[in-house]
């Protein structure tokens, strides 16, 4: 019986990673993204699960030379790319990331960011199956976040952008793993 488990358990997490590289390459990362001149190489991706439910494929871009936690700790160059593979709603999405906020930063970090926090998760609206986001943090430019292409909002605030993009790169956010294989971090 306990090999029978063993055995079942394998075959469950071979297809979890087959599903896994089937949804990230129907995401179709590009192996760079560039904007102008600034050209950030591809450095992890990975296919958020919950519930049994693939939520998205995300894939984090940073500077050539420039780790994925260099990029996020000192604030430079980095795009955080999302491809949705299932339709969300609006509510669902705000409190989901309310719960991750709340738990990663006490209320005197979280309160002057009120008002912007809501614009930005106001933007985001309901989203469809195959709808891409992007949050694009430049320390020249600040924080932009696209939907399909096009920019829905922009914050110059540097606190914001380390805030947000701490869902997915700053620890008691997505879940570990999932974490440290986005940011190519060591097991």
């Amino acid at each position: 019986m306990r090999q029978l488990l063993i055995v079942l358990l394998l075959a469950c997490s071979a297809t979890a990673a087959a599903d896994d590289a089937a949804q990230i390459k129907d995401a179709a990362f590009p192996a760079q993204w560039r904007d102008g001149s600034v050209v950030l190489p591809r450095q992890g991706q990975v296919v958020l699960t919950y519930l049994w439910a693939d939520i998205y494929a995300a894939a984090l871009y940073t500077a050539p030379g420039v780790t994925p936690q260099q990029a996020f700790d000192q604030q430079r160059d980095l795009r955080l790319e999302l491809f949705y593979l299932r339709d969300l709603k609006h509510s669902d999405i705000t409190k989901a990331s309310a719960t991750i906020l709340e738990r990663q930063h006490p209320p005197t970090v979280l309160t002057p960011l009120k008002p912007e926090l809501k614009k930005l998760q106001d933007s985001f609206g309901d989203i469809k199956r195959g709808d891409r986001f992007a949050l694009n943090f430049s320390p020249q430019r600040g924080l932009n976040l696209e939907r399909n292409g096009s920019v829905i909002f922009t914050s110059q605030n540097p606190a914001l952008a380390k805030t947000y993009l701490g869902i997915w790169l700053a620890p008691d956010g997505l879940p570990e793993n999932l974490r440290k294989t986005l940011m190519k971090l060591a097991p």
